[in-house]
């Protein structure tokens, strides 16, 4: 059975919007066209609205940052060709597009170890590597050392990739990929308490 956008966002409780944006991003599988529109298996969506919590419970620091990012989008900068997230990048664009800069507290984000990257409220890839930070003139910032743990493929699975060799970045890609983490903020980063005891 496939399903609209317009039906798929309803099943979800979402905006058409937000579906839209895991579309263009290239992370659900089976899609057809009829016509202009978009159809999307019933299994899908279902997949979709199945997918876990993050088990922000397990990191052991008190609060982590979220990098709430839209589809990738030509960056038009010397240092990146794309801003945002989309899994048909290569991992060394991917990570490009999203280290930086952002209006932040440069800090926290450093202290939670992690950056969970959310597209639509699904965790569609991970940063770490972020001790050092930059601060441009408009009071962004950028992580040049961040690393990029892992990214998804296919969220309804979900298919991840690993990028980094390091076990430490290994387990938080595998906690954290695919998995629904809601966060709201004004801007880009918002920062999110994990309920760790102490």
């Amino acid at each position: 059975m496939l399903l609209t956008t317009g039906q798929a966002a309803e099943e979800l409780g979402c905006a058409i919007t937000t579906l839209r944006r895991l579309v263009q991003a290239g992370v659900l599988p089976g899609l057809s066209r009829r016509g202009v529109r978009v159809m999307i298996p019933l299994e899908t969506v279902q997949a979709l609205r199945e997918r876990h919590k993050a088990p922000l419970h397990e990191l052991e620091v008190p609060e982590v940052a979220v990098l709430r990012v839209g589809t990738a989008q030509p960056a038009h900068e010397p240092d990146r060709d794309w801003i945002g997230f989309a899994s048909t990048l290569t991992p060394g664009d991917l990570l490009k597009a999203l280290r930086g800069w952002w209006r932040c507290d440069a800090a926290s984000v450093a202290a939670g170890g992690v950056l969970p990257v959310t597209l639509s409220g699904y965790v569609v890839a991970v940063l770490t590597g972020l001790q050092r930070w930059e601060k441009n003139t408009k009071g962004r910032h950028a992580f040049p050392d961040a690393r990029l743990a892992g990214y998804v493929t296919d969220l309804t699975s979900p298919k991840t990739v690993i990028t980094s060799g390091l076990d430490g970045d290994r387990q938080l890609a595998e906690l954290l990929l695919g998995t629904r983490l809601t966060s709201h903020s004004g801007g880009a980063v918002a920062y999110v308490t994990t309920n760790t005891a102490g």
